[in-house]
């Protein structure tokens, strides 16, 4: 707690408490208050909390808090929370008003005026509040004695009101209206001055809220920011980070609530789910430094090489055309005695299929090109070496490559060049997928990348393993993953979770150009296949399936491809 949080002693108040017990024990209950105002996050429970203890010290049977909202065009008077120790129940419910001098906290909010009224059914002719009656109308209630006092911050603005209702002779007393004014009493001067005190250190307390919740936003605001970076880069992976993150967050709030079993040792508070969610939402981040032709690679081929391609085989078709039109010239020119026409006829026949035969070896020719152009096509596709209507090891595909290679076109230059390279012969060989090993080791440094990204950020205390956590994610329980071939007690349970929410993500999504997605019931297959293999946690697969987590992205068991 500040030194400003903690109240003013006066001498003439100091020399109240000397005379009171009970006036010291109040003191050291301000104190104990502050500390608990200073250890609260959450703005409900601080709300709560502040008038509950300022009801506590002055005997007060109700009360409430209003904020002051200041983000609109005009400013609103926020009714936050509500307590009535003579009505039970969760009968308040939060609503605005405008900011004038007409209502008692509207008052106080605009002027930072205290109100202390000792009966606020009868107020002088001349003040400009008055006091809204509809809810002790409502219950009934009979409203007596009031205390409206403004939560000013540090730098003496008002941010909110506290107003304490029906001052009481003891506080365990349960008012009716017909009872009130007889078992209620003004607040007194002395209360006045504690709670106020109280309700400036409360306005502190907000403010630190407040400030908190900003910065919150302002990080949420970046990691989103970081996330569509991401996204621009990589557009075929476009929505990943934000469902492998809805997927690790149901994992793992599913994981926490489990009681017996190999996983009831795990248990996630708020802040480590927050914390699981950045590193889900980040995990990929990495792949800002791969270098985008890798990044949005969808075929064997880059689009470039197979333009190169195409372009080799028109050229070489172009030659076999004009080589053939210089063989029909030269024909004709060393046999021009038997070029004559005999009604409208060509008068030699073998000089007739001399020429056919040209055109004939053209078309052949010009087929075997054709053929070329569609194994290349083919071969382009990712996996197309393991489809079985191709028909044809994966020995025999070379042989055809190899014999493609072999064959050569005239360039523009004049020089002798093969229709295919051995670099291009080996990104169409690839077996899986359609990344060559260097191609792969580049995307798989996008881990590496990730976590020395994420290491450079001053995480708070709460939020300090978020690196760890998304570094591991392409880990495997046997050690055969990357980057560091980490094994089961090397890679901690938050992570486990985030490796599983990531390959079911990648097997079910439907924006992956190179692959078309699988429906769940075959995508939990896989998953349990992994976790037999034990490449992954096999409790978290069977908790992930048993619960459903999927079902967060809409999913379902009987999903069809």
């Amino acid at each position: 707690m500040r030194l400003s949080q903690i109240p003013i002693l006066t001498p003439e108040n100091q020399a109240i408490l000397q005379t009171s017990p009970q006036k010291v024990e109040l003191v050291e209950q301000l104190l104990a208050i502050g500390t608990a105002l200073s250890s609260s996050n959450d703005l409900g429970e601080l709300l709560h909390l502040i008038l509950s203890k300022s009801r506590d010290i002055t005997y007060s049977d109700a009360g409430s808090v209003y904020l002051i909202d200041r983000d609109g065009d005009t400013p609103l008077l926020i009714f936050k929370v509500a307590q009535n120790y003579s009505i039970q129940g969760d009968t308040f419910e939060e609503f605005s008003m405008p900011l004038t001098h007409k209502s008692l906290a509207g008052y106080v909010a605009l002027t930072g005026e205290s109100l202390n009224l000792p009966d606020a059914y009868n107020l002088p002719p001349e003040v400009p509040f008055e006091l809204d009656r509809s809810f002790d109308t409502s219950m009934p209630y009979r409203t007596g004695s009031v205390l409206v006092l403004p939560m000013q911050d540090q730098d003496g603005e008002v941010i909110g009101v506290l107003q304490l209702i029906n001052r009481k002779v003891a506080h365990d007393i349960i008012l009716c209206p017909e009872k009130t004014m007889d078992l209620t009493q003004p607040y007194s001067e002395w209360e006045e001055r504690i709670v106020r005190s109280l309700a400036s250190q409360a306005a502190i307390s907000i403010e630190r809220n407040h400030l908190q919740k900003s910065i919150e936003n302002l990080f949420e605001g970046f990691v989103r920011a970081s996330v569509q970076i991401i996204e621009t880069r990589d557009s075929t992976t476009s929505g990943h980070s934000e469902r492998v993150a809805e997927l690790t967050m149901r994992l793992a709030q599913n994981t926490s609530a489990i009681a017996t079993g190999p996983l009831k040792s795990i248990y996630l508070n708020d802040r480590q789910i927050r914390e699981i969610r950045y590193a889900a939402l980040l995990h990929d981040f990495g792949k800002v430094g791969v270098p985008e032709a890798i990044l949005n690679k969808q075929k064997k081929l880059y689009p470039i090489q197979l333009e190169a391609i195409r372009h080799r085989l028109a050229l070489a078709q172009r030659t076999l055309e004009m080589e053939c039109a210089h063989k029909k010239f030269q024909h004709l020119l060393v046999n021009p005695s038997h070029q004559h026409l005999d009604n409208g006829k060509q008068g030699n026949c073998s000089q007739c299929q001399q020429l056919e035969q040209f055109d004939i070896q053209l078309a052949q020719a010009i087929d075997k090109l054709n053929q070329y152009w569609q194994l290349v096509k083919e071969l382009n596709e990712p996996n197309i070496i393991n489809k079985r209507e191709l028909q044809a090891s994966a020995e025999e595909i070379l042989a055809q490559l190899t014999t493609m290679s072999e064959y050569t076109y005239q360039d523009l230059d004049g020089s002798s060049k093969p229709l295919i390279t051995e670099e291009e012969i080996a990104q169409l060989m690839i077996a899986r997928g359609n990344l060559t090993s260097k191609e792969r080791l580049g995307i798989e440094a996008h881990v590496t990348h990730t976590y020395h990204f994420l290491e450079r950020i001053p995480w708070t205390k709460h939020l300090k393993d978020v690196p760890k956590i998304a570094y591991g994610h392409h880990e495997k329980l046997d050690g055969s993953g990357y980057p560091l071939g980490l094994k089961q007690g090397e890679i901690t349970s938050q992570t486990q979770m985030l490796t599983i929410a990531d390959i079911y993500d990648a097997l079910t999504a439907s924006d992956r150009p190179y692959k078309r997605r699988l429906p769940t019931h075959i995508a939990l297959k896989i998953l349990r296949e992994e976790a037999t293999n034990n490449k992954i946690n096999g409790d978290l697969v069977q908790l992930f399936e048993q619960s459903q987590v999927f079902t967060v992205l809409g999913h379902r068991l009987d999903d069809e491809e």
